[in-house]
């Protein structure tokens, strides 16, 4: 963490030195003379730095964003002898992260809310599923995780993921309804 913090305090320092460079390194070294077919437009500090300072907010934003957020874990119910989840789809799946107990039949049910197309289908890889998910209705994909393990499944370009993470014992709390 402490070189993640060090990275963008660099990257910052950088990018305000940059902004506030009078020339390029080749116009300072230059004997030719200066083209008056553009005039130069001096842009106050505070400017230059606000214009920095967001575009560095927008970067870290992203990073925290792509690589350090947290995906939203849930652990199934029982429900008849089925473990079950309902998942929204929106945007992505949300939770994300679903932990069942092994052995044991799973029913995942997805709740699709989004209209683009990369969301309206649903691929399970180690399970060979894959189910076209109607915007507006809940859509039910069963399968039983024969192992402990972390099995993947993603929409139908593979840009949204999700994981079901199958655990031995119950440390998956489930509970009968």
């Amino acid at each position: 963490m402490r070189y993640r913090s060090l990275t963008f305090v660099i990257l910052a320092s950088f990018g305000l030195l940059l902004s506030l460079a009078p020339a390029t390194p080749a116009q300072m070294h230059s004997n030719r003379p200066v083209q008056t077919d553009f005039r130069r437009i001096e842009q106050p500090l505070w400017a230059k730095a606000l214009v920095t300072g967001g575009g560095l907010g927008l970067v870290g934003l992203e990073i925290w964003w792509f690589l350090l957020s947290k995906p939203q874990k849930s652990s199934a119910k029982r429900k008849g002898g089925v473990q079950e989840i309902t998942v929204t789809v929106d945007g992505g799946y949300s939770p994300s992260t679903m932990v069942v107990q092994a052995g044991q039949p799973v029913r995942l049910n997805f709740y699709r809310t989004d209209t683009s197309s990369c969301l309206s289908e649903i691929r399970f890889p180690d399970f060979r599923i894959a189910k076209t998910l109607p915007v507006n209705q809940t859509t039910a994909v069963e399968f039983t995780p024969a192992a402990p393990g972390r099995y993947e499944f993603a929409c139908g370009m593979n840009m949204f993921r999700g994981t079901v993470e199958a655990v031995a014992d119950s440390k998956a709390s489930t509970s009968d309804t």
